[in-house]
Formats: C-alpha cells, sequence, structure tokens
C-alpha cells in the first residue's frame, strides 16, 4: 500500500502507481533535476509518477487526480463511479472525442483546479465519503446526483442516471431520495427531470438516447427497456432495446458492431422472428443519433404501422416463463447470488 502524498489515504491497489513528490536524496521520489528527465511523468503540481507508468488507464488517472485529494475531501462524479466498477463511466466525452476531468469535492478552497482535475467546494455532509480500495470517494448517490446536476444536456443528465443503475450502483429511489435533500443546489431542476426520465434497465448510452427521444422529442410513452419478449409456448424471441407493449413496437439500436457480417445476420433474424408473431420493428442506426426529430419521425412511422392488438389476440408476450429470472430493476439484480449474477448477467462484463 502507498499513501498519498498528503497521508490522508492510502491506495490498497498494486496494479496502479501512486504519485510521489521531488525527494532530494532520490529515495521515495525524484529529485529536482530528475523530476525534469524522462524517467520521471508530472501529474500534478509537485506530484510525479515514473514516465513507463500509462495514464491511458482510466483507474490510473484517477488515482493521480485523487493524490491531490485535501483531508476530509474525495473524489465524485463519473470518476467515482468508475472507481465502483461503472463500466460505462470510461472519462471521455460523447464520442470518446475527448477526456473529462476529475472531480475532487474540496471545501474551502483547499486546493485549485488544474489540467485533468476539477474541484468542487460544495458542502460534503456526513456519511457522504467512503474509501473504496483505500481511495475517498463520494457515496453512489451524491456522485450521480453531481453528473446529472452539471450535465450539459438533459439527455446526458439520463444517461448518467440509467449508466450507474446498469452495474446497480444506485436505483432510481435512491437518487431521488438523495435529489430531495437538495432544495436549491446548483443543477437540481435538471437532476430531478432526470430521475423521473431514467430507467434501471438500459444496457448503453446510446438505448438511453434512443429512448429519450422516443419521450420526449415523439412524445411517446416510455418504452420498456430490454423487456423479454416470449411467444405464447414460453419461448424466448428476443429482448428488444425498446418495447411498446399497447402498439406492439420493437425498437433496435444498432450501433457500428451490429452493421458488421453475422452480427447484422443475427439481428436480421430476430427481427424476422418478431414480424412473425406480429411486432412491428424500426431500426435506429448511429447515423439517426445526429439528428433527434429524424429519429423521431422514423419511430412515429413505424408506430403507425404497428396493429395494436389487445392482449388477447397477441401471439408474444412479456410475461416470462416460470423457470426466467427477472433482472429489470437493481433491487433485483441485487438480490442475485453470486451464481445467479454470473449466469444471467455476464453479458454485462463485456459492456463498456
Amino acid at each position: 500500500m502507498h499513501s498519498s502524498p498528503n497521508g490522508y489515504w492510502r491506495l490498497e491497489r498494486s496494479d496502479l502507481c501512486m504519485p510521489v513528490r521531488i525527494d532530494p536524496e532520490g529515495r521515495k521520489g525524484p529529485t529536482k533535476r530528475g523530476a525534469r528527465s524522462t524517467r520521471w511523468r508530472r501529474t500534478s503540481r509537485g506530484q510525479y509518477v515514473p514516465s513507463t507508468v500509462s495514464d491511458e488507464d482510466v483507474e490510473q488517472r484517477i488515482v493521480e487526480a485523487a493524490a491531490v485529494v485535501p483531508e476530509g475531501g474525495a473524489v465524485t462524479g463519473w470518476a467515482a463511479l468508475r472507481w465502483q466498477g461503472g463500466v460505462w463511466f470510461d472519462g471521455l466525452t460523447r464520442g470518446g472525442r475527448a477526456r473529462l476531468p476529475v472531480t475532487v469535492v474540496a471545501p474551502s478552497k483547499q486546493i485549485r483546479a488544474q489540467a485533468g482535475i476539477e474541484v468542487s467546494e460544495e458542502f460534503i455532509r456526513p456519511g457522504e465519503i467512503i474509501r473504496v480500495d483505500g481511495l475517498p470517494i463520494t457515496v453512489p448517490a451524491r456522485s450521480v446526483c453531481y453528473l446529472m446536476r452539471y450535465a450539459s444536456s438533459l439527455r446526458d443528465a439520463v444517461v448518467a442516471l440509467d449508466m450507474a443503475a446498469y452495474d446497480d450502483l444506485v436505483s432510481i429511489t435512491e437518487a431521488a431520495s438523495y435529489a430531495t435533500t437538495l432544495k436549491i443546489w446548483t443543477g437540481i431542476p435538471q437532476c430531478r427531470e432526470a430521475i423521473g426520465l431514467a430507467h434501471e434497465n438500459s444496457w448503453s448510452p446510446q438505448e438511453v438516447g434512443a429512448g429519450f427521444v422516443w419521450v420526449v422529442v415523439a412524445g411517446l410513452p416510455p418504452p420498456l427497456r430490454n423487456r423479454p419478449v416470449f411467444d405464447l409456448h414460453g419461448r424466448h424471441i428476443g429482448t428488444p432495446d425498446l418495447l411498446d407493449e399497447e402498439a406492439g413496437l420493437v425498437g433496435e439500436y444498432d450501433g457500428r458492431l451490429h452493421l458488421a457480417g453475422q452480427q447484422r445476420r443475427r439481428d436480421r433474424d430476430r427481427e424476422a422472428r418478431y414480424r412473425e408473431v406480429g411486432l412491428e420493428v424500426v431500426v435506429l442506426l448511429d447515423t439517426d443519433a445526429a439528428s433527434p426529430d429524424r429519429t423521431a419521425a422514423l419511430i412515429l412511422e413505424a408506430r403507425s404501422r404497428a396493429r395494436f392488438e389487445p392482449a388477447s389476440e397477441r401471439r408474444w408476450t412479456t410475461e416470462p416463463p416460470p423457470w426466467w429470472i427477472p433482472t429489470f430493476t437493481v433491487e433485483q439484480r441485487r438480490a442475485l447470488d453470486p451464481d445467479l449474477r454470473n449466469r444471467w448477467l455476464g453479458y454485462r462484463r463485456q459492456a463498456g
């Protein structure tokens, strides 16, 4: 274990490197002259790691930023959620175009912002800091509410909560309960609105974006997310990204991966199975995401073709057979034992 330069916390992961300060004797850190050589890389003011340590690793970036956290402070926002296993929080802007700064909560102007490190001076209440692998972070509800409050758009605020729920870090109820304690904090109206649009069973930010357009732009009722569909004999037909039960409309988001050979064939076969039982399908592509109005028009057009069959006449159902274990909510997923979690949620390890 290695202590942070100010001694406030100790890193409990051997695969990551804690920054060190200049050491005149060159034992615990570089000398002044050594710090100017190619053998060391500066991570923040007065702190260094060997140049062989890459900051391309997102967890290493978090450690380097956390090294400046003063006593009583913590890492928050996307970095805190990532540190707890949030696979979709990769520290990059939408589309991976640029890095996001790591946000450090340090009340009372104890530190200043610098390259790659954003400082929040908001008050920290008792019990809002936890230690994970030694590193001080804010509790998930605070971390995700921070992200939602400062998100650049309502859509991005919804993405933040849905993706935190994806790894069961926080439920919508927990986020909503925490948000009620932030009466007049910056961004709280957007945070509360995003909570009202959130779902606990979204599987990717792109799906969240498609669902956002479905509801906010197209003005349709919220679709079910990743709800398995069965035939009347209990056979699994597929698990659509979005499902409008009333209309009998399936929405599938196809990213670049889905456009390639074998994956596209599987998608086409699944779409055919949906149509065989009377479900209408609308496929939304990466290129549609840039135009919400176009996406909304595609959804509305497909819905106009849907059958709107009463439940008694449908050849499909969302009622699972007795052997199917539901994992639609954070509560349901948290209740799984390790073996069942690995069996039913193993696909989530490949996300992000």
